[in-house]
This record gives structure tokens, C-alpha cells and sequence, in this order.
């Protein structure tokens, strides 16, 4: 089993520093096509994955992405008019679906597809070529961190799953890895000001809200009783189970940079 996981970790850095690096088209529909699997597991859970509730959902995302970028005013107009087709359906084949399964296809346009559609859209900003990997230093680096934090320091719960110490540890630790990284990068960094105080400042940030994405999937996996989201990564689960964090730190990072960091 450590084996599996091991070798499917290793593939999955591979590629995900492949659309990193690459950027553009490449990362365009990469994410899009994260987004569209995360949804269906998710989807999945609440047994709408094939369903109009769930094709409803996919179409948005798509739609999403299309409209993402050039035309932005759009993206209210896409949510009202997605629930309302939601809930036109919902009507129409009454009491085929119900209430939490409408809820959640809604959901889930926003949980999954736009908010890790800032994977991209990180990667599009002045230096995004930098910036993205904060996204991963933040997410990973936290998991990391806070694990080891827990298990030499942890005393005191927060959740079953983890401690006051591990936290701080994850937060801490998340925070020095994005200073290292901003000020070893600071020179090609020409659009961001102060790299090393900003990068450390935008990871510290999306680290705590990474624990959040974290515990949330872990939550709607014990509300419905299943251990992964799905096996499409051997060792890791699904989609979900390996990106639940960096759902949370990517929106999290682009908008700490755009606030705080872009001159």
C-alpha cells in the first residue's frame, strides 16, 4: 500500500508540475477537466451523477470556464440561471429529486469548479509563473507541517483529526516555506511587492483556509459514509481526496496577492 501511494504521489507531482509549468491551454483544460471529475465524484456521493441535476452542474462548469477571464460580468448570470434550471427541474419531475440533491448540484458548480478554476487563473497573473507554486507550497507544505507538528507537539484536539499544535505547526511552517520561496524568487517577481513578506503572508493565509478544505471533504465523507471519494488514484482516492486543500488555497492565494502583493 505505502508502495502505491508512494509511486501514484511521485506521478501525480509529475504532472501536476508538467501544467505548471506549461501553463496557457495546457493548464486551461487540465483544470477543467479536474474540475469536471471532482464534480462527479462529488456528485457521485449524492447519487445525481448522471442525472439532470448533474449534467446541469457540468454544463455550468464548462460554461464557467468559457466565460472565465473575458467575461466575467457573466458569472451571476450563470449562477441565477443554473439554479433556476435546478430548480425547474426540481418541479418539473417533483419528488423525483430531492432538496439536498438540487442543493448540492448547486453547490457544487461553485465548490469544485470555480473555486479550483484559480489553480489557472493564479497561473495567468503578472509572475503567475511563480506564484501558482505558492498554491502547492501552502496546501502540501501545511499538510506537512502540521502533521509533524501534531505527532512531536500535539496535546490539545481541535477536530479528530487534528490538534492545536499540528494547526500552528501547518500555518507556521506553510508561512516559512512561502517566505524561502519568495525571497530565493524575489528578482523574477518584477509585479509583486516585497516577494518574500508577501509570498509567507498569502501562505500563511491559504494555509489555515487549506485546513478548512481539508476538514469540510473529510466532513462530507463521514455524513455519508464512504472512505474516498473515489480510486482514481491508487493509494490517494479520488480527485477530491488528493485536491480538497488546494480547492480552498488556490482562490485563497490569488485573492491574498491581488490584495495585498500586485503593484
Amino acid at each position: 500500500m505505502f508502495t502505491t501511494r508512494l509511486i501514484s504521489g511521485i506521478v501525480l507531482v509529475i504532472i501536476a508540475a508538467f501544467l505548471l509549468v506549461e501553463g496557457s491551454t495546457v493548464l486551461y483544460f487540465g483544470s477543467m477537466a479536474i474540475s469536471l471529475i471532482g464534480l462527479y465524484e462529488l456528485y457521485r456521493v449524492m447519487k445525481i451523477e448522471r442525472s439532470a441535476p448533474g449534467v446541469v452542474g457540468y454544463a455550468a462548469v464548462v460554461a464557467y470556464y468559457w466565460i472565465m477571464g473575458n467575461r466575467e460580468q457573466y458569472v451571476t448570470f450563470l449562477a441565477i440561471i443554473s439554479l433556476m434550471i435546478l430548480m425547474t427541474i426540481y418541479v418539473v419531475t417533483f419528488p423525483k429529486y430531492g432538496t439536498e440533491q438540487i442543493t448540492v448540484a448547486f453547490f457544487g458548480i461553485f465548490y469544485v469548479g470555480i473555486m479550483f478554476s484559480y489553480l489557472y487563473q493564479v497561473r495567468e497573473m503578472p509572475d503567475g509563473k511563480y506564484l501558482v507554486w505558492l498554491i502547492l507550497l501552502s496546501s502540501w507544505g501545511c499538510d506537512t507541517f502540521a502533521y509533524c507538528a501534531g505527532k512531536l507537539f500535539g496535546k490539545h484536539k481541535m477536530t479528530p483529526k487534528l490538534t492545536v499544535e499540528g494547526a500552528i505547526g501547518g500555518v507556521v511552517g506553510a508561512a516559512v516555506l512561502g517566505f524561502l520561496y519568495g525571497t530565493f524568487f524575489k528578482n523574477n517577481m518584477i509585479q509583486v511587492i516585497n516577494p518574500g513578506v508577501i509570498s509567507g503572508a498569502a501562505c500563511a493565509i491559504a494555509a489555515v483556509i487549506s485546513m478548512v478544505g481539508d476538514l469540510a471533504a473529510s466532513a462530507i465523507k463521514r455524513n455519508h459514509d464512504i472512505k474516498d471519494y473515489e480510486n482514481l488514484i491508487p493509494g490517494h482516492g479520488g480527485i477530491l481526496d488528493r485536491f480538497d486543500s488546494m480547492i480552498f488555497t488556490a482562490p485563497a492565494i490569488y485573492f491574498a496577492i491581488m490584495f495585498m502583493g500586485i503593484r
